[in-house]
């Protein structure tokens, strides 16, 4: 079991302005490595793979994948030995993402963009159940069935913690979002933030992931005009938003996940969105160690931005 997650109240003089109340639950915190909501998705696929006795696990990312960073941990954590289908070249390993996945004893497969395009093609996932055999294949970013008992833990623990309105959080493989969305039942309102272009399909895929008493509940939507160029593409000046936001806030953010759901927090406010009154319950993902990928990339500064203790000491 990983620490209950914190409760912080934001103040910001945009909130003050338009009178509306911000909190954010600080997943990142949970665990330096397999912080956020990649833990609470794990729990239940290795809670599963355990009872099954399945000592092998098999997932799918990018070379610089939140989710690829997590699960190894997680694997050698409880003993587990895991394999990630690598979206990218054999030279990315040697990346911040991967050489930490590589010393969790991760085996690493590199494929080209045509090939991991097939990840979710029945015929791709029979072929690599025959290559391997002994594995339990956990889809991108732990997004399935098992994932939503994990992150409904979120909302049983904001149950005893706080009051709020709305629940914001950005929305990547669907699988987190899908959680809350099963566990409040319409308790509260739940927005997610698109954090890709043409995210349309991320209604149908969570839907599909929801028990069926779930699918007609009305309290969800997930906005998809807020990706802001594009899945890990964001522009200098919103780079500098987010940055900014977190030095004014002391919360640390990536311009991946969590900086696009502040930016659309922003926006939204100044457009009215929420009710003067409102409370917005942010939930910090995690996802930080993508800031050490921005950095050997050059896409940002690592003097410029607020970055978690453990990559301070890099």
């Amino acid at each position: 079991m990983l620490p209950l997650s914190n409760i912080q109240t934001i103040m910001h003089p945009l909130f003050e302005k338009y009178q509306i109340t911000v909190k954010i639950k600080r997943d990142d915190l949970i665990h330096p490595i397999i912080s956020g909501n990649k833990w609470r998705k794990l729990q239940g696929n290795i809670a599963y793979a355990k009872e099954k006795g399945i000592r092998n696990l098999l997932t799918f990312g990018g070379s610089y994948s939140n989710h690829i960073h997590a699960f190894s941990y997680a694997c050698m954590h409880h003993g587990l030995s895991s394999v990630g289908i690598i979206r990218g070249e054999a030279s990315y390993s040697k990346n911040f993402t991967l050489s930490c996945a590589q010393r969790c004893g991760m085996t690493l497969k590199f494929v080209d963009r045509k090939t991991y395009r097939k990840r979710d093609d029945l015929e791709y996932l029979a072929q690599l159940n025959n290559e391997y055999p002994d594995h339990l294949l956990v889809p991108e970013g732990g997004s399935n069935n098992l994932a939503l008992s994990g992150v409904g833990n979120v909302i049983s623990e904001l149950k005893h913690q706080t009051r709020f309105n709305t629940l914001m959080l950005p929305v990547g493989s669907g699988g987190t979002i899908a959680g809350l969305i099963n566990a409040d039942n319409g308790q509260h309102n739940i927005l997610g933030i698109a954090v890709l272009k043409q995210g349309e399909y991320l209604q149908k895929k969570v839907e599909d992931l929801l028990p069926e008493n779930r699918v007609g509940l009305s309290n969800w939507r997930i906005m998809t005009e807020y990706h802001y160029g594009g899945y890990a593409r964001f522009s200098k000046f919103d780079s500098e938003r987010i940055r900014n936001f977190s030095f004014e806030v002391g919360i640390p953010f990536e311009p991946v996940y969590s900086g696009k759901m502040v930016l659309a927090l922003l926006d939204l406010i100044e457009a009215n969105y929420f009710p003067k009154g409102h409370t917005v319950m942010l939930l910090h993902t995690g996802g930080l160690q993508g800031l050490a990928g921005l950095i050997e990339q050059d896409r940002i500064t690592a003097s410029e931005w607020l970055l978690p203790p453990e990559l301070q000491a890099r």
